[in-house]
Order: structure tokens, then C-alpha cells, then sequence
């Protein structure tokens, strides 16, 4: 089981990144159709949404992101945070749903436990 919970680990450090990767997108495509629109009231306005959503993007991904690292150094604290976090991640389907479904089959699973134990 050692090794589904590394994979559960970069799994949630890929999800993450591609969150922050969207992130980065909306902040680009929100400002540069402020930008495109010739206003520059409204330029700045789209701008701030769109940098705006951006942070709120990538703050609500970090938490994901050290799950993930805790994870692969099997960190008790991490396999609580990631049941949390699978919780909320049954809600984004499909794949925060396959997400939590696999973070519930292999943390709760008897043979995982003794692994965040003696960490």
C-alpha cells in the first residue's frame, strides 16, 4: 500500500498544479479581454477579477499541494487533510470525484494505517 499512497501523493500535487495552471489561464483570458475592449475602465476592472479569481484559485489548490508532499513522506497529519480535502473534491466531477474515491480506497484501507504511524 506504500505505493498507492505515493501515487494518492503526486495525484494531488498534479491536481493541484493543473488548478493553479487554470488559474493562471483565467487571470490571462479575464484581463486580456478587459484589455481588448478598449475601455480602460473597464480594462482595469476585468483585471482585477480576473487576477482576483486567480488568487482565490490557487489559494483554495494549496492546500492539496502539501497534502501531497505530506503524503510522500507519510505524514500522519496529511492522510486526515486528504480525507478532508476528499470530501470536498466528490463534489468536482470527474476528477475530484475518482480523486476521493481513490483517497478514501487506499487511506482507509487496514494495511495503510500502520504506514502514517511510525512516521
Amino acid at each position: 500500500m506504500a505505493q498507492h499512497v505515493r501515487t494518492l501523493g503526486w495525484c494531488f500535487i498534479i491536481y493541484s498544479g493543473l488548478i493553479m495552471l487554470v488559474a493562471v489561464i483565467v487571470a490571462l483570458i479575464v484581463g486580456g479581454a478587459g484589455a481588448i475592449s478598449g475601455d480602460r475602465e473597464t480594462a482595469y476592472l476585468t483585471g482585477a477579477i480576473g487576477v482576483g479569481v486567480a488568487i482565490l484559485m490557487v489559494l483554495l489548490s494549496l492546500p492539496g499541494l502539501i497534502t501531497g508532499f505530506g503524503l510522500l513522506k507519510f505524514r500522519p497529519w496529511a492522510r486526515i487533510l486528504a480525507m478532508i480535502l476528499a470530501v470536498l473534491h466528490v463534489l468536482s466531477f470527474p476528477f475530484g470525484t475518482a480523486l476521493a474515491i481513490y483517497t478514501f480506497w487506499v487511506l482507509l484501507n487496514a494495511e495503510t494505517q500502520p504506514l502514517f504511524a511510525s512516521a
